[in-house]
């Protein structure tokens, strides 16, 4: 993977703020044993997937089929606006073509 694709939200330190991310640093900090005693959201992810692949390939299929839903909006809305363009320019065309035939 190139460093640009990379979400640099991986990288950040999970705090205990709510009751199921102090379990999950709890967990994830007593099995990995990281040197600083830090947490970070890539170590629980991959903690998650090797424990509860389940429950990641969930996520993981609801975000693709969100992505390629809003993919084929956009290319639906993209196709409109053409057609929209393309039939403001067809009149300007014929004019300009009068407009030339009788010079």
């Amino acid at each position: 993977m190139l460093l640009e694709d990379q979400n640099p939200q991986l990288e950040e330190t999970v705090d205990g703020e709510t009751p199921l991310k102090e379990m999950l640093v709890t967990y994830v900090g007593d099995k990995t044993e990281p040197d600083e005693d830090e947490v970070t959201v890539q170590m629980i992810v991959n903690t998650v997937a090797e424990e509860f692949p389940e429950f990641l390939a969930v996520v993981a299929e609801e975000n693709w089929i969100r992505g390629y839903r809003q993919a084929l909006t956009d290319v639906e809305t993209g196709q409109k606006a053409y057609e929209e363009y393309l039939s403001e320019q067809e009149p300007q065309d014929t004019d300009e073509q009068s407009d030339t035939k009788t010079d």
